[in-house]
């Protein structure tokens, strides 16, 4: 990991690459207005688009040793997945290795552990990576032929029940998941994690691994469409390698795949250790040109695997955490497509030659500042984020612990989430007491402001008020779910639409607002879900 982080340290300065020439081209697309298909907002999208607030649950579906090494026979000469597997079927058989993964598989989350996701971590979603090697149902056994996976469908056969079981008693605790494509064929990276001890990225440009990978995603989206309520998103890839061959067009590939099947269903892309290309890469994806299906940036945030921040004290690395994610920026969906960014996987974790900068005596505080500045950034410029991680045979997990993070109070919980019923509904009803108030006030504002400054233009303001009403509405509804019986197993608190923008482009696509003035009903709606948020206090 070292190794990789230092090349990609050398290599960022000098790749680009200009996605000018495909749909988008930072131009309004002026289309006919459509009849809008506006509702409220579905348990489902409440979900899917809230603030998300977890934590991974690493090594369960996709094993590593350094977390669960109780897995690794001694026998095992790797510390990945197929390593495990292996030597447990050529020492105890297939029937008793299958045994002793679908336990580990099973126990992984207890009704104590969602009752402590739940009440204590204050967890809206968690992140279940799995690996391509489950995927198949009846045809498991065939896709696994002609790979290193050959003759293992016994072992993994019962998996993907058991992760269906998983999502449903998340949903049923009110905690949303996000399945997250963890292993693929191949690796798309060349760690451990991948699923396999190869240590190549043999997915890239290699069209059986490319197949294979695809086909276990059009099942994932078969299965998610066909009754997997709690599902917050697909995730096709994690943590590619940088610069990955063709990576882009595996993308689109596979929100095509996907979206055929369920274009509701939100799909997570790695930036591949290049958020800025990523970025560039999303905008310019234009919903009216391209699949519908909300496209969501997973990004990782670590300080401990480099040289760079290794060469650091923690209170100089703690100094740059405000900085992080500053290549996100909102802006006018109307000419570009969603830059929705999420963290999907951070620690609290600094490396021994970061920590021998400081103050041994001071380690405590320090590790309290780092998580909270961390957690704080990703509330700011991102939909959300997930620990690394949740389980380890070495509980509570030191700086890697999500458990221990949160009992220590190093993890930055928002405050909404862990408000009583009783405030929820008092603030709720202000809100709705201001909300004449506040609409005619911005409205005005608004007609104002663009009368002024271009006197002779036709403007259409009424759709910024159309706009602000529906954003208003729509973050009261996420606000007090919970409350009104929305959310399954909730007990408090409050949800924010943290993931804005692709919501913001859901919301535009529903309200069938195409033509040169559909940025005022976008300009009317962000400010009626900001004006709700400052209302209740967010």
């Amino acid at each position: 990991m070292k190794k990789f982080f230092n090349k990609l340290e050398a290599k960022a300065d000098s790749f680009t690459q200009d996605f000018r020439g495909q749909s988008g081209g930072g131009q309004q697309s002026i289309q006919q207005n459509q009849p809008s298909t506006l509702g409220p907002p579905t348990p489902d999208d409440i979900f899917r688009y809230r603030y998300h607030h977890g934590t991974n649950l690493g090594s369960i579906f996709v094993l590593e040793k350094w977390l669960s090494g109780s897995m690794f026979p001694e026998s095992a000469k790797g510390e990945s997945e197929l390593d495990a597997v292996t030597a447990s079927v050529k020492e105890k058989g297939i029937h008793e290795t299958r045994h002793i993964w679908e336990k580990h598989w099973r126990s992984a989350v207890s009704e104590d552990d969602w009752a402590w996701l739940k009440n204590e971590a204050r967890c809206t979603s968690i992140r279940l990576p799995v690996g391509w090697w489950i995927m198949g149902g009846q045809q498991l056994g065939e896709r696994l032929h002609g790979t290193e996976w050959k003759g293992l469908e016994g072992v993994y056969s019962g998996a993907w029940a058991i992760v269906r079981e998983f999502v449903a008693a998340a949903q049923n605790h009110g905690i949303g998941v996000l399945l997250d494509l963890h292993g693929l064929p191949g690796g798309a990276n060349a760690e451990d994690h991948s699923g396999t001890s190869s240590h190549k990225t043999a997915l890239w440009g290699n069209k059986k691994n490319l197949e294979l990978a695809k086909q276990s995603l059009h099942f994932m989206a078969n299965e998610i469409r066909n009754g997997m309520q709690g599902v917050v998103g697909l995730q096709i890839v994690n943590e590619s390698v940088y610069d990955g061959k063709g990576m882009y067009e595996f993308y689109s590939q596979a929100i095509d795949i996907i979206g055929g099947v369920d274009e509701s269903i939100p799909i997570y892309i790695s930036d591949g250790w290049d958020l800025p290309r990523c970025i560039q890469w999303t905008n310019s994806r234009h919903p009216h040109h391209n699949r519908k299906s909300p496209i969501v940036i997973d990004t990782h945030r670590y300080f401990t695997f480099s040289d760079k921040d290794r060469a650091c004290s923690p209170q100089e690395i703690i100094g740059r955490i405000p900085s992080e994610l500053g290549e996100v920026n909102a802006g006018e969906l109307c000419n570009r497509g969603e830059a929705q960014v999420i963290v999907g996987e951070w620690s609290n974790v600094l490396d021994g030659q970061t920590w021998g900068r400081s103050n041994p005596g001071d380690k405590d505080a320090l590790v309290h500042q780092f998580g909270e500045a961390q957690s704080h950034q990703w509330y700011q410029k991102s939909g959300g984020g997930f620990f690394w991680t949740y389980k380890m045979d070495w509980m509570d997990g030191g700086e890697w612990g999500f458990v221990e993070q949160t009992k220590k109070s190093n993890i930055f919980v928002p405050q909404f989430l862990s408000l009583p019923p009783q405030d929820i509904q008092g603030r709720l009803q202000h809100a709705h007491q201001k909300r004449v108030e506040m609409c005619d006030q911005a409205s005005s504002g608004h007609c104002n402001y663009w009368n002024s400054t271009s006197p002779k233009e036709h403007f259409e303001h009424h759709l910024y008020t159309e706009g602000w009403n529906v954003g208003f509405s729509d973050a009261a509804v996420f606000y007090g779910a919970r409350v009104e019986g929305k959310i399954n197993g909730s007990s408090g608190g409050g949800d924010k639409i943290g993931c804005l923008e692709i919501w913001v482009k859901k919301r535009l696509l529903e309200s069938g607002q195409r033509g040169k003035y559909s940025w005022e009903w976008e300009q009317g709606f962000r400010a009626g879900v900001k004006g709700f948020e400052e209302c209740v206090g967010m």
